[in-house]
């Protein structure tokens, strides 16, 4: 009878799915600024850097709150938080309604864009690590989150950050950074980050949050990067209109050789 328990429970082991660990996401957002920002002025309403309720990349249809909150089924909206960071204008978490993955947003103020974009290279490299308890769940973000993004303009083509990089990582993180030239401006740096960049730019491209959220998808099943290139790809093309050839071109993903 002993024998035929071990039995039971040896095979209850082997065919039990493993243990899924709670995934978290945290995307870094530099709010469109037209005075601020080396960028072709967009109308007022949303480029203004420090006022996030319409701004672009954050409030606007296509920003990274309104579309994650308003016009995906995928994601459901946790809570609005406070940040201690005062260039942080608004904080929100979201959870993926069928998947143990959590995605927490910060825009940071317009003005304060090398600010946001040192804050997301140091995370990169898995600096600066943030807790925030949900229930009885405490979340890993910053430099613990399993995948940091970056949405904005880039601004590597108007100043030089100053990160002092850690030379060795617990975890190469994966990276996504929808900005103009991505690749070409932030490969130094995210190479000294030791950061896996799954998803970047070879040219000019509005930074909405369609193409983020479809690559997102493509991180969450495991996709490798060309997969999840091909999805920014197809999200882009939807809406912009521009040729699947031509949305196949903007985005890569990795190094390039």
């Amino acid at each position: 009878m002993i024998r035929n328990l071990i039995i039971l429970l040896l095979l209850t082991t082997l065919h039990s799915k493993p243990y899924a660990q709670t995934k978290t996401i945290h995307v870094f957002v530099a709010l469109c600024d037209n005075e601020f920002q080396g960028i072709v002025p967009v109308p007022k309403q949303i480029g203004n850097g420090k006022d996030p309720r319409l701004n672009l990349y954050w409030g606007a249809g296509y920003g990274v709150k309104s579309f994650f909150k308003l016009k995906t089924n995928d994601w459901k909206l946790v809570k609005q938080l406070k940040s201690e960071n005062p260039i942080i204008l608004d904080r929100v978490l979201f959870k993926h309604a069928t998947q143990d993955v959590y995605l927490l947003a910060d825009a940071y103020d317009g003005e304060k864009i090398k600010a946001c974009t040192e804050d997301f290279l140091k995370a990169s490299n898995s600096q600066n690590p943030l807790t925030i308890k949900e229930d009885q769940t405490t979340l890993k973000f910053g430099g613990n989150a399993d995948l940091i993004a970056y949405v904005g303009h880039d601004g590597l083509m108007d100043f030089e950050v100053n990160v002092a990089y850690k030379e060795t990582n617990k975890k190469q993180r994966d990276v996504i950074i929808l900005a103009c030239f991505s690749r070409s401006y932030f490969s130094p740096e995210i190479r000294k980050a030791n950061a896996n960049p799954i998803l970047w730019t070879t040219h000019l491209m509005a930074p909405e949050a369609y193409t983020l959220k479809a690559a997102i998808d493509g991180w969450i099943n495991n996709e490798n990067g060309t997969q999840i290139d091909e999805r920014a790809a197809q999200a882009y093309n939807k809406y912009q209109k521009c040729g699947i050839k031509g949305a196949r071109n903007l985005f890569t993903t990795g190094y390039k050789n």
